[in-house]
């Protein structure tokens, strides 16, 4: 992993197919997540340069002290922007809240860019109510729920599961809370004309935490956006379906 510092803290991010050409992907993961789900996608990095960010108080970033909601979303877009600046990525993919980080870097940071891609997200994450509470009060109810099929994950094996399970934990209950409550107060849905750059909307056909119709709304609202369904996936699209995920990254990259 390598670091930027910003801010007072330290933010790591992983970098792969430097070597190549294209305008650089940075991903950024979802609620308890780390740049971890973004392992693989060789076709990809055999195109263009990729790099993962670790939001602040995950993977091997340093914490920042923010509440949940708006304090915690503009936090973690510093980290996106930096990790972007130190990179040249010109790209931003985000995945559930890193969608939403991705689309507030857009709407609300002076960073260049080329392109959005936005998958498994939406530009409202209401959460549900008993999944914030069991954040709180009982954590393992909360991860167990969130491993029950067609939510995170479609048809995963036992072994992706259980890594997933084991990443949500490492990451820890309170980071993870403030990730899913920081998910609950996002809404830019009036604001979705203002995205000037081209989008790509992604979105398993089984995803049950933020379904197509979300995506569906993106692809219709913001001015440049076109939305690609992956079969045999839910949430996780980009780790049950890679190959299909990177075609359309890929098919999306091609016309920018």
């Amino acid at each position: 992993m390598e670091t930027t510092r910003h801010h007072g803290r330290s933010t790591a991010y992983r970098s792969r197919g430097t070597e190549t050409d294209g305008p650089g992907l940075l991903c950024v993961h979802g609620s308890g997540g780390t740049a971890d789900v973004w392992t693989g996608h060789r076709r990809l990095t055999e195109r263009t340069p990729l790099a993962a960010v670790d939001l602040s108080g995950h993977g091997e970033s340093e914490d920042v002290n923010a509440e949940a909601g708006p304090e915690a979303l503009e936090a973690y877009a510093a980290d996106v922007v930096a990790v972007a600046e130190a990179t040249d990525a010109s790209v931003l993919v985000g995945h559930s809240l890193g969608g939403a980080v991705a689309l507030w870097v857009a709407l609300e940071h002076d960073l260049a860019l080329d392109g959005l891609v936005l998958t498994g997200t939406g530009a409202r994450l209401k959460v549900l109510e008993d999944l914030l509470v069991w954040l709180r009060d009982d954590f393992d109810r909360a991860v167990e729920f969130l491993h029950e099929r067609d939510r995170l994950f479609h048809d995963a094996d036992d072994a992706t599961l259980e890594r997933s399970r084991a990443a949500m934990r490492e990451t820890g209950r309170a980071v993870v809370e403030r990730d899913f409550r920081t998910c609950h107060e996002f809404d830019v849905r009036d604001r979705l004309g203002e995205v000037e750059v081209p989008t790509l909307a992604v979105v398993g056909d089984h995803d049950g935490l933020t379904p197509p119709r979300y995506h569906e709304y993106l692809a219709d609202e913001i001015p440049d956006c076109r939305l690609v369904t992956v079969d045999g996936a839910a949430h996780m699209a980009m780790i049950e379906r890679q190959e299909a995920f990177d075609d359309a990254v890929s098919s999306f990259l091609d016309d920018l």
